[in-house]
């Protein structure tokens, strides 16, 4: 087990995917008018891509168009004692394939 500098386990990236596919709710840090926001949404992990859905014309639509954003989702047990996070960071882009959407 690898561990970081503040005694953390690093997972890889198979297991990050697998603990993402556990909630259906996550964050996602966008830019708008040259400020970090911090929006909550539903996502679902497809094919080991993080995909959002949202509106054409939304603040979220038009602020994740080909923008690099930060993504984070979590589960902490009752207690506070024990749980995951997962951050990702990437490019966002739009889905405009049929069959990659229905997916």
């Amino acid at each position: 087990m690898e561990t970081d500098r503040n005694g953390l386990e690093v997972l890889s990236r198979e297991e990050c995917l697998t603990l993402l596919e556990t909630v259906p709710v996550g964050r996602i840090v966008v830019t708008i008018s040259a400020l970090p926001v911090i929006l909550p949404v539903h996502f679902s992990v497809v094919d080991g891509t993080v995909v959002i859905r949202t509106s054409p014309g939304t603040k979220l639509a038009t602020a994740t168009r080909n923008t690099v954003v930060a993504f984070e989702a979590d589960s902490v047990d009752a207690q506070g004692e024990v749980g995951w996070s997962v951050a990702v960071t990437g490019t966002a882009a739009s889905v405009s394939d049929p069959v990659e959407r229905q997916a």
